[in-house]
């Protein structure tokens, strides 16, 4: 049977998906993690996809004068991010595991900015040994939360992740991943377009 593309679907068009990694650390695997989930969500003709490492975008702590709901930004990065998460209608955390918690990267990431977030769908590939990350996930939903984000119920979580990275440090996860994250993308999409009559202005 031929799949029931939503009326939405057609008047919005493509939304646009960004997919942020979390850690900055030198020779982090999760970028493999970040390029595979990038590259599954580019065969998902719903969405426009662009890839975000925080090791690549120059983010001081912030140190910006004003409170982030006022949007009167002094930095030329903050000014920059803004742009950049302005223009997104839904996100994908490549999430690390910290000492039990979230990498301070991404924190700091999402503390720059307030409006910028506020009625967008996240959904969260978390990664790590036997925890697959998840109490990194759960300490960063009430943070998600009070950006008035939309955390999807249907993540990835990883464990072991190191085993599915090949030689060539390429992520090549098992069937029951690649099917999780299928499901994420189905309501990452649905909660776009359900929150998107919020974020027109």
């Amino acid at each position: 049977m031929c799949e029931i593309i939503p009326a939405q679907f057609y008047l919005y068009g493509m939304e646009n998906l960004k997919i942020i990694t979390s850690t900055t650390r030198q020779g982090n695997k999760g970028i493999a993690i970040a390029n595979w989930i990038t590259q599954l969500a580019k065969q998902d003709e719903r969405f426009n996809v662009e890839l975000i490492s925080l090791a690549d975008f120059d983010l001081p702590l912030m140190d910006e004068p004003n409170h982030p709901r006022m949007q009167q930004y002094q930095n030329e990065s903050t000014k920059k991010w803004s742009a950049i998460i302005n223009g997104a209608d839904a996100f994908i955390i490549v999430l690390a595991e910290y000492n039990h918690s979230f990498p301070a990267p991404i924190k700091n990431a999402l503390d720059h900015l307030y409006k910028e977030w506020n009625h967008k769908p996240v959904g969260v590939v978390s990664y790590g040994g036997l925890s697959a990350g998840l109490r990194s996930f759960q300490a960063l939903k009430p943070v998600l939360n009070a950006l008035n984000m939309v955390p999807v119920l249907e993540s990835v979580s990883v464990p072991f992740f190191t085993k599915f990275i090949n030689d060539e440090e390429e992520f090549v996860p098992d069937e029951s991943v690649v099917k999780s994250a299928h499901v994420m993308l189905n309501e990452i999409h649905k909660w776009s377009l359900t929150l998107k009559p919020m974020r027109v202005k």
